[in-house]
């Protein structure tokens, strides 16, 4: 999947479909993580909704979720400080 190491933490790719009914991971699609969410891409707000859904899900607080590509894409790489890809993968399945 789309976990890559770095010094600070790990990078995971993602593919956000925005305006749906709740927030939710929906699979993997093409060595992406595939994420709904209810916010809309305007303002920002689907990309606040995004760091602020997977902070609850990786149990790391927002300051830790750097947004470092895709700011106006679907598809967006985010830096997640401080963290391991097992650590990652283990809250994934809960």
């Amino acid at each position: 999947m789309g976990f890559k190491v770095s010094d600070e933490g790990v990078i995971l790719a993602i593919k956000v479909i925005p305006k749906a009914n709740r927030n939710e991971i929906v699979g993997i699609e093409n060595d992406e993580l595939k994420i709904r969410l209810a916010a809309v891409p305007e303002k920002g707000e689907a990309n606040d909704e995004l760091i602020k859904f997977l902070s609850k899900k990786f149990r790391v607080a927002k300051s830790q979720i750097e947004l470092i590509s895709g700011n106006t894409s679907r598809h967006k790489r985010l830096l997640i400080k401080g963290v391991t890809v097992e650590k990652l993968q283990n809250h994934l399945l809960l």
